[in-house]
């Protein structure tokens, strides 16, 4: 039987009453922002090309490359928690890509008081989006108070955290070491990088060995959080989450949980989020905040299984037989699930399973 929903329309109608069914509210934003509100926040956005337009009044406009800066730049500042979910377009040229493309993403925003309950919150919801897309998924877990709280406590010279950042995104221990050698990094400092920087695996081991290593305090309160968090997920169910502590971002937009989700099928990212209080500081807001999105972009083509016809049953009638015969045939195929074309004999350009006349009989 053919859905007549699209596979992508019924993702997007389950994602909405998740987050509805949790307390969050739908934001809609303007598809374009003023071009100054992304100039200016360039280096936190995927791709530094914007399309861009004049407005009637000469103000230069884009249309939006991002969805968190708008939601952040047209929140109210003040003591409110605000818990929003979107659905939008974004109009950005994708990783890897050469053009622009219409991007539709779906996600979630929590802005204000921003406590433990909050953030385990957002990270079963998160779990939860990917088991809507596949029961075959993974959710990464990292925490970026744990790399830098072992940095500030390093004597760095310029460009040194820089370094051993890139490094550890790339998963590259032996450059970490050459790294950490040409800034001066002390030996045990330098091996307590390596270490976490191979360290990965399943939630509750791999928080536990993360635990037992000799990390100075902030380091320490950010793991344990991270132990926090996940054993507070374990409470809403049980969930496909790893560790890996190489997932690290930018520090001037995250400063805490960060979240990646895979599902088996689709090598890109399908989810990315985490806690973003730097960058909504850095935008003149108070408050914490922490989201996520899911990128329906790289779920379409996952999402879209190939069939073998348009519809299941192709109706053909004459010229002479009754519309009402006609109508009741087609009735009784839609009743029964089946999606069902009905046109005069002839020529026919679609593809179809059966096909049958007014009166019921097939034909061949």
């Amino acid at each position: 039987m053919t859905d007549a929903i699209p596979p992508a329309e019924r993702l997007a109608a389950q994602l909405r009453a998740l987050y509805q069914r949790y307390g969050f509210k739908q934001y809609r934003v303007s598809k374009f922002e003023e071009y100054d509100l992304y100039a200016r926040n360039k280096r936190f956005l995927t791709s530094p090309h914007i399309l861009t337009f004049s407005d009637t009044n000469g103000r230069l406009m884009a249309l939006k490359p991002d969805i968190t800066l708008s939601i952040i730049n047209n929140t109210r500042d003040d003591d409110r928690t605000r818990k929003v979910w979107y659905m939008e377009n974004v109009y950005r040229v994708p990783r890897g890509g050469s053009g622009f493309q219409e991007i539709m993403q779906a996600g979630l925003e929590m802005l204000g008081t921003v406590d433990l309950y909050a953030m385990g919150e957002v990270l079963m919801l998160a779990a939860r989006s990917l088991e809507a897309v596949s029961p075959r998924y993974v959710l990464e877990l990292s925490h970026m108070g744990i790399l830098t709280g072992i940095l500030d406590c390093l004597d760095l010279p310029a460009g040194g955290a820089e370094g051993i950042l890139a490094a550890f995104a790339a998963k590259n221990v032996q450059g970490l070491a050459a790294v950490c050698a040409g800034a001066g990094v002390p030996e045990n400092s330098a091996a307590l990088l390596g270490r976490l920087c191979r360290l990965s695996g399943p939630a509750q081991p791999t928080v536990e060995e993360l635990l037992s290593l000799p990390l100075p305090p902030a380091a320490k309160q950010a793991a344990t959080e991270l132990e926090q968090l996940t054993g507070l997920l374990t409470l809403f169910g049980s969930y496909n989450t790893t560790v890996d502590l190489s997932l690290i971002n930018d520090t001037d937009y995250y400063n805490g949980l960060l979240l990646r989700g895979y599902v088996d099928g689709v090598a890109a990212p399908v989810l990315t989020g985490g806690r973003y209080d730097s960058l909504i500081h850095r935008m003149g807001k108070r408050g914490g905040a922490i989201g996520f999105a899911v990128y329906l972009n790289e779920l379409e083509r996952f999402l879209t299984q190939p069939s073998d016809r348009d519809v299941d049953t192709l109706l053909v009638y004459g010229p002479g037989d009754d519309p009402a015969a006609v109508i009741a045939a087609v009735q009784a195929e839609a009743a029964q699930g089946r999606t069902v074309r009905a046109q005069l004999a002839g020529e026919t350009a679609v593809t179809y399973g059966r096909c049958i006349r007014p009166d019921g009989k097939e034909m061949t």
